[in-house]
């Protein structure tokens, strides 16, 4: 697998972020205190950020999974903020 000799500036902060947000979309949602759709909106700029972090290191399973992820938060967003 080649990895990329300098990793671009920006591509750092988005893992965390990345991270950051996922973490506390699932506290949100595990919680059970009726912020579901903002736990599924942090999921979804989680996922947009790993999606493009995939992308950067050419991992295309990371995209693929990540795209899905970004389909599924959509809809629990959509779901969950209609209710």
């Amino acid at each position: 697998m080649r990895r990329l000799r300098h990793e671009p500036m920006l591509l750092k902060p988005a893992k965390w972020i990345g991270t950051a947000t996922g973490v506390a979309g699932a506290v949100l949602i595990a919680l059970n205190i009726g912020a579901v759709a903002a736990g599924f909106a942090l999921f979804l700029v989680s996922s947009v950020l790993w999606s493009a972090v995939g992308w950067v290191h050419r991992e295309p399973s990371l995209v693929v999974l990540q795209g899905a992820f970004t389909l599924i938060n959509l809809l629990g967003i959509y779901r969950w903020a209609a209710l």
